[in-house]
């Protein structure tokens, strides 16, 4: 572990100003810097205990996926964000099956299980991070869960079209119609009649080259809609 690596540990940790010298050197001796490119998966279900994700660079999704193959995304994690669930082995009480992707080439820093749960247990300022990051992402998988069951899909739609123009810094968005459903949970046939409706409603435009925003102000009071 290089200077270098122990300085970007310290901006990417929240709680590092609260470890004692030791406990640092321990930090960045297990952790790891890794590589992952476009569409390679980090984290395959509950049975895999990675440990603790810090993302250095990129974006990372974080999703559910049922017996037969059906996927949601519940958040998605970008530069200076925590994943604990990969740690899920140290989380008492809680069985939450999640999968990492990488949505493109990210960079992120992985902290040994075994040595991020003896700290936590030692250093009470580590143990609310972990408490108050846990919460923060099942409060956004509730989020995600409270969409699919109430709210209806043209609105769903219009909100993960204008988050992802936001995550692409574009007003083109590269997802195929497969690949949105995914995300939103729903079926490719379901979204692609979804995106004509808005197509013919002048609000964007679907091409090969992906789906264009033409009114986002149209797009976006389909989101605030009812």
């Amino acid at each position: 572990m290089t200077f270098k690596d122990t300085k970007k540990l310290s901006e990417l940790l929240p709680f590092w100003k609260s470890l004692n010298e030791a406990e640092k050197n321990e930090v960045a001796e297990h952790s790891e810097l890794k590589i992952y490119k476009k569409g390679e998966k980090i984290h395959n279900g509950s049975g895999d205990c990675i440990g603790v994700i810090a993302v250095k660079s990129g974006r990372l999704r974080v999703y559910m996926l049922s017996e037969d193959g059906k996927e949601v995304t519940l958040f998605r994690l970008v530069n200076k964000d925590i994943c604990l669930l990969s740690a899920s082995c140290v989380i008492n009480n809680i069985s939450f099956d999640i999968h990492v992707d990488a949505e493109c080439s990210t960079e992120v820093y992985i902290i040994s299980v075994a040595t991020y749960d003896r700290i936590a247990k030692e250093n009470p300022q580590v143990m609310s991070f972990m408490t108050d990051i846990i919460s923060l992402r099942f409060s956004e998988a509730m989020w995600v869960m409270e969409q699919i069951l109430f709210m209806k899909l043209d609105k769903r739609l219009a909100m993960f079209l204008l988050n992802q123009a936001n995550l692409e810094n574009s007003d083109t968005i590269t997802l195929t119609h497969e690949q949105i459903a995914g995300h939103m949970g729903s079926a490719r046939e379901v979204i692609s009649r979804m995106l004509k409706y808005f197509s013919n409603e002048g609000i964007l435009k679907v091409s090969r080259k992906g789906i264009k925003i033409l009114d986002k102000e149209k797009l976006g009071n389909r989101g605030d809609g009812p």
